[in-house]
């Protein structure tokens, strides 16, 4: 049975349970024993983004709106697939200069100004209030739809008075809940780690009782999903209302709301404090960039069905953002109910808080702290230990916040739904894109063009989403939303220049971030950074170079009693010793600190104050400046060049490793070739001997015998010349091959017919074939084939071929073809064998200079009819056959199943000179 009392009781325990878990993580962290150093935590805390817009609010933008809650999840699927090198980039600073909110970052970007940083959290406090007032209306709302289910939860009447209206009584707790645990410590950048574990166990909490829902309204409400979405299939209208047709927009809506949810994402300060300032190591990213996505896809697993099942059951005029409640009540359940009550609550408390958080610290550190700090009358310079006080302003900002939220819902809440509050708040947020992502990788982007665009940007989104608001509500006078503000029907908020057909988000988000983003770049190239913001842009940009962001940026000179009593007064004493833990030893206070100790202690004060007015303050007492741009970008080369000689190194050793292995392997080739050197120079010192010896005994014969008879005599003197011709041929061979290498050989080119000089070259050898017992095959397939060569050279390669085929053929019925062919633009003449061919290895070798003639072919090794040759053929014929612009290889032989030597060479062109046809010719073709 539900009574008040049960609820408030629940609800009540539930946030004593978050209490409970939120003083556990502090003192488990106290104790040096996190519980958030957990990427799984860090997920669940990044699933704040998952408010009650998402618990009850997507399921009424898809029952009015079809599908298009989707985009509401895919723009921060986007953007941590994008994280490794957005966000990691955001977290590497944050840590570096103790970045405590949004406006802290973007106010240490351009300068550590103090004005951009008010402007940053002002725009988020009118901005984001609509969000906090979305919360309190959620909760306010699930509370009457549970006490007064089947009849309608009741209006509101302002008129009653703010103490008879729950919602403001709700802000008052939560603000109290949050002053409890939220600002136990004011260094703002230390992390928050009770509340960030209390928020992971919400994100628990509201996936568990969405899915709870949603598992009951498919399978006990219906038969499963195949019944529900049947049943819905026979309702036309609901068809077309849960159609791609039903989303605002169209196409435009679709790509708008999914730009508009990825940069909202990243700017929503609630979403910057658990995405940056929370996170405590930034390998959690890593895993968090695919278990959030996944966390999305789950909770909305049920969206659809749970919207389809309000309509087929619901009543036709009750609120859609009430379905996920109103179906277990409907079957008369309880205990459900009242689980889905305190899952909504999770998902509302979970972003009050860490919102509310965001907002008093970026309200005391950039709005109240600087004019505090620069009034005159006031004299906070003076005071003593000013720590107790500084967090009371932010315990009064938690309370000043929340009711501005109440008022908010007060006077406008109702005339919006859940989803169309959080999108004018996503709106508002994405203004901070800009300066953010610019920020991060344009050096050039200037404070100026910086506040300039925000300006821009946020006064076109009051324009065209606030104030519309406003009029809706009868708070104004609406007549400008149709024709314009004086008639004007150009200047329409909700088709601003004559854009008609856009839904308001996406036309909002279009001319906002067009006069946001285009303001800044254009006033940024003409406008120049002082020092300071040339420095901050040079270590924001350069960021992922882990060494740049920590080194000490000061010059000046303060003691270390002027330092110390400054800490004191603004941290406290155990804040000030931990600071100064390296000058212990120091027993004067007239002692000067060093660079990076004055570093520290501004890094400190920034996690206390922000950036602005940490600026300030360490100014108050350091005598000197900060290190100048010259300086800062000294750092900065000397370390980018560090980068890039290590870079250089890393890839000269691996050029010297390979070269190392080059040099090995042609070392090894030089000794194969040095063997094969001494081996030629063995053989051709035998073949010169040889015929020198016989040349030399017969000649001895002949001087010493006068009595030798004629025909022995012939025989001598014929035996002399013949040794005499191969001595000749042999010395001419190594002649020949001097020269190729020398490039000293002497052609005659001229225009001739290869057929004929083929025909000529087999007359020369067909008679030594038949003594060989070689079958000499001829297949010449042209009556001419005009070419550009040395006839007598030519003649060379040929009967060369012909003479090396013919040794090598098969031992029984020897066999040699020779063809003669045109190809393409060239005529191919192949000289084949049926041997035992040569292997693919020894393809190239059989040209080398040094490789014996008789290696090709492995056969049975006999050579017939000749000793073994000098090895010096092939090498020869290639030279000269290169040098008349062919080419000459080995191939398997198509025919006759041995080795194949083919020559290439091209066709002579018509009326081309001969000089001119060699020299261009001297290219090899293309095989």
């Amino acid at each position: 049975m539900r009574t008040d009392p049960l609820v408030l009781g629940v609800a009540f325990g539930y946030l004593a349970l978050l209490f409970v878990i939120a003083a556990w993580g502090d003192r488990r962290a106290e104790q040096g024993r996190s519980v958030i150093g957990s990427p799984t935590v860090y997920t669940l805390s990044i699933a704040v983004y998952c408010t009650a817009w998402t618990f009850y609010g997507s399921v009424g933008r898809a029952a009015e709106y079809g599908p298009s809650f989707l985009m509401i999840y895919l723009g921060p699927t986007l953007a941590m697939l994008a994280s490794p090198f957005v966000i990691r980039k955001m977290v590497r600073i944050a840590r570096a200069q103790r970045i405590t909110s949004i406006a802290d970052f973007i106010s240490a970007r351009y300068g550590k100004s103090g004005s951009l940083g008010a402007l940053v959290a002002l725009i988020a406090l009118i901005g984001i209030t609509p969000y906090i007032a979305l919360q309190l209306k959620a909760i306010t709302l699930s509370h009457a739809v549970l006490m007064n289910y089947p009849e309608p939860p009741g209006l509101r009447l302002v008129e009653e008075g703010f103490w008879a209206d729950k919602s403001f009584w709700v802000a008052l707790v939560l603000a109290v809940f949050i002053i409890l645990f939220g600002t136990r410590y004011l260094d703002a950048s230390e992390r928050h780690e009770g509340m960030v574990a209390a928020i992971a166990f919400e994100s628990l909490v509201k996936l568990f009782a969405f899915l709870a829902v949603g598992i009951f309204t498919v399978f006990v409400m219906f038969n499963g999903p195949g019944d529900l979405f049947a049943r819905a299939a026979s309702h036309p209208e609901l068809n077309d209302a849960l159609s791609l047709e039903a989303v605002p927009g169209g196409g435009i809506g679709w790509v708008g709301t999914l730009v508009l949810a990825f940069l909202a994402f990243l700017t929503l300060p609630r979403q910057f404090q658990v995405l940056v300032v929370e996170n405590v190591d930034e390998r959690h990213i890593k895993r968090a960039s695919w278990l959030f996505p996944l966390y999305l896809l789950v909770i909305n697993l049920f969206v659809i069905p749970i919207a389809l099942a309000g309509v087929l059951l619901g009543d036709p005029g009750g609120d859609p953002d009430s379905f996920v409640l109103t179906l277990p009540l409907s079957a008369g359940l309880d205990d459900l109910p009242l689980l889905v009550f305190i899952g909504g609550l999770s998902a509302a408390t979970g972003m009050v808080i860490v919102e509310t958080i965001a907002l008093s610290t970026m309200v005391s550190n950039h709005l109240v702290m600087p004019l505090l700090l620069r009034s005159p009358h006031l004299h906070l310079g003076s005071r003593g230990n000013l720590s107790g006080w500084l967090l009371g302003i932010r315990r009064v900002a938690i309370v000043m916040i929340l009711l501005l939220g109440y008022l908010y819902h007060a006077l406008i809440g109702d005339s919006y739904s859940l989803v169309t509050i959080g999108l004018v708040s996503f709106a508002a947020a994405t203004q901070f894109a800009p300066a953010l992502l610019l920020g991060l990788y344009w050096r050039g982007a200037t404070r100026l063009g910086a506040t300039l665009g925000l300006l821009a940007g946020f006064a076109v989104w009051i324009y065209t989403l606030l104030l519309p608001g406003f009029a809706q509500s009868g708070w104004l006078d609406d007549t400008f939303l149709q024709h314009g503000p004086f008639g004007l029907a150009w200047l329409r908020p909700y088709a601003l220049f004559g854009l008609e057909g856009w839904d308001i988000y996406s036309h909002s988000l279009l001319w906002s971030q067009l006069a946001n983003a285009g303001t800044l770049i254009g006033v940024s190239l003409f406008t120049q950074q002082n020092r300071l913001e040339q420095t901050q842009a040079a270590l924001f940009t350069g960021a992922l170079h882990t060494s740049l962001v920590y080194t000490p940026l000061w010059q000046g000179q303060t003691t270390r009693g002027e330092l110390e009593a400054l800490l004191n007064r603004y941290l406290g004493a155990p804040a000030t010793e931990r600071i100064l833990t390296g000058l212990a030893q120091q027993t004067s206070d007239d002692q000067a600190v060093p660079p990076e100790v004055i570093a520290r202690a501004e890094r400190a004060l920034a996690g206390a104050l922000g950036s602005a007015s940490a600026r300030v303050l360490i100014n108050s007492v350091v005598r000197g400046e900060a290190l100048d741009l010259e300086a800062v970008l000294s750092i900065l080369d000397t370390t980018s060049q560090t980068l890039e000689y290590n870079r250089q190194l890393e890839q000269k050793s691996r050029e010297l490793a390979k070269v190392g292995e080059e040099l090995r392997s042609a070392n090894e080739r030089l000794r194969e070739l040095d063997r094969l050197k001494d081996e030629f120079v063995a053989m051709v010192s035998h073949e010169l001997r040889t015929p020198l010896t016989s040349i030399r005994a017969f000649a001895e014969i002949l001087r010493d015998n006068h009595d030798l008879p004629d025909d022995k005599r012939r025989h001598f003197l014929d035996v002399v010349v013949l040794e005499s011709q191969r001595l000749s041929r042999l010395i001419e061979e190594i002649l020949d091959l001097a020269r190729l290498e020398s490039g000293r050989l002497t052609l005659h080119p001229q225009r001739l017919d290869l057929a004929a000089l083929v025909r000529q070259s087999v007359d020369a050898v067909h008679r030594v074939q038949e003594e060989r017992g070689v079958m000499l095959e001829v297949a010449i397939d042209t009556d001419e084939a005009p070419v550009i060569g040395d006839p007598d050279r030519l003649e060379q390669v040929i009967i060369n071929l012909l003479d090396n085929a013919g040794k090598f053929a098969a031992d029984e019925n020897p066999h040699v073809l020779l063809r003669l062919e045109r190809h393409k633009q060239h005529y191919r003449l192949s000289v084949e064998d049926n041997g035992h061919g040569i292997g693919e290895d020894e393809r190239e070798r059989v040209f080398e200079k040094f490789h014996q003639i008789q290696q090709y072919g492995a056969g049975s090794g006999q050579v017939r009819g000749r000793p073994r040759g000098s090895g010096l053929g092939l090498p020869i014929s290639r030279g000269i056959v290169a040098h008349l612009g062919g080419r000459l290889w080995v191939e398997n032989a198509s025919t006759l199943g041995g080795a194949c030597l083919v020559m290439e060479l091209p066709m002579a062109p018509a009326g081309i000179e001969v000089q001119e046809a060699v020299k261009k010719n001297k290219a090899p073709p293309e095989r």
